[in-house]
């Protein structure tokens, strides 16, 4: 049953709105004026609360202030008699749902009502999917080479300085990117990513900048590029060491001015970026073959982080296999499966050339093709490692 706070100094309309919300099967407290209702939200959890604006003391604007600073994520409804559009538009802007006159209409307030329950609970529901996408970024590992890389994430995160991240295929550089996203100042913008090996060398620009309509045969409308998407958020830059040399051109201006122009345009567009790069080749021998601009690699490289492959990390195998199990359970909306430690010591072994991603499709591969539990037998049938 959604619960309901009633904060309001006149005893009147207190006890109306409350016969009418029992009415409809609301669950309904009340509050005299606005230091109460405040006291109130902090000790309980209220879906939505209806609050007057004009109150002694404390009126409803400041309640309404001072709970968004307390991170209460109540809906407020305001309500006022002498209310003008000047403090409807101030009551929103200060992050209430909607604002109602007095006396209320009654219908009008019942819709309203459903309305800011109904978005209260898309925000819960946000914020679960959130939570679990993050999970999903978690880097898993407890040996000292992921001990590192964690502590470098958490100290250049919350700054704005540009990160190269290097290391083998699968071994995990985009949950490295994610990390330092989720973890920023930048968090609440977008992550927005860029593979720069799948787009062919004659797409990367208007990938990157975009491009006017007309500009070439296939422009037919205007596109916004990467750039511009990931304004105020972070640009992840995968496989940089793929990209062209004239991108790589026009990438190096962007981080230098913070401007970008759309292919075919001439006009100058401010943005603000993050860039968070990352590749699996050596981009110092890729300068010597005059492969990658020196001056680009100093501007993505201010902070470094080499991400170590799963063979010097064999001691994070068995986290892993039991994180992959648990995921690939809920997936598959199965119970999840138990594996030997004989097992799992025969995986310890392998090289994993692969990495992380090998590993993962291996135990998928495993839960499978194994029975209740998974032993060496189904491990040496199953893959192609030998016991």
């Amino acid at each position: 049953m959604p619960k309901i706070l009633i904060v309001d100094d006149e005893q009147s309309i207190r006890d109306t709105l409350k016969e009418i919300l029992e009415y409809e099967k609301y669950e309904v407290s009340e509050a005299k004026n606005g230091e109460e209702g405040l006291k109130m939200l902090n000790k309980e959890k209220f879906d939505v609360a209806l609050c007057d604006i004009k109150m002694p003391k404390m009126d409803g604007l400041e309640v309404l202030e001072k709970s968004v600073e307390q991170g209460i994520d109540t809906q407020f409804i305001m309500i006022s008699a002498h209310g003008t559009i000047e403090t409807a538009v101030e009551a929103t802007k200060k992050g209430a749902y909607d604002f109602i006159q007095k006396p209320p209409d009654l219908n009008r307030l019942l819709v309203t009502l459903r309305n800011a329950l109904d978005k209260g609970s898309l925000v819960n529901e946000t914020r679960v999917l959130k939570k679990k996408v993050s999970k999903a970024y978690d880097i898993v590992g407890e040996s000292g080479a992921i001990q590192m890389v964690k502590e470098t994430i958490e100290k250049v995160a919350p700054t704005d300085a540009r990160v190269l991240i290097t290391g083998e295929n699968g071994t995990g550089k985009e949950l490295v990117a994610r990390q330092i996203h989720e973890k920023s100042n930048r968090s609440k913008g977008a992550m927005v990513e860029v593979n720069c090996a799948a787009i062919p060398s004659e797409l990367i620009e208007s990938e990157l900048f975009g491009h006017e309509k007309g500009s070439f045969t296939s422009a037919v409308k205007q596109r916004i590029g990467k750039f511009e998407q990931a304004n105020e958020g972070t640009l992840f830059l995968d496989e940089i060491g793929d990209m062209s040399l004239s991108a790589q051109a026009k990438v190096l201006r962007a981080l230098q001015e913070n401007r970008i122009t759309r292919v075919g345009g001439d006009k100058d567009i401010r943005v603000n970026v993050r860039v968070v790069a990352a590749t699996n080749k050596n981009l110092k021998e890729a300068i010597e073959e005059n492969k990658f601009r020196e001056d680009l690699y100093h501007r993505l490289s201010v902070i470094l982080i080499k991400v170590p492959p799963l063979r010097d990390r064999s001691d994070d195998i068995p986290i892993l296999v039991n994180k992959f199990l648990s995921d690939i359970a809920a997936e598959y909306g199965t119970k999840t499966k138990e594996i030997h430690t004989e097992a799992v010591q025969l995986l310890q072994k392998h090289s994993w050339t692969g990495n992380i991603r090998e590993l993962r499709n291996v135990v998928e591969r495993l839960v499978i093709m194994s029975g209740a539990e998974i032993t060496t037998e189904d491990v040496v049938k199953n893959t192609d490692i030998s016991a």
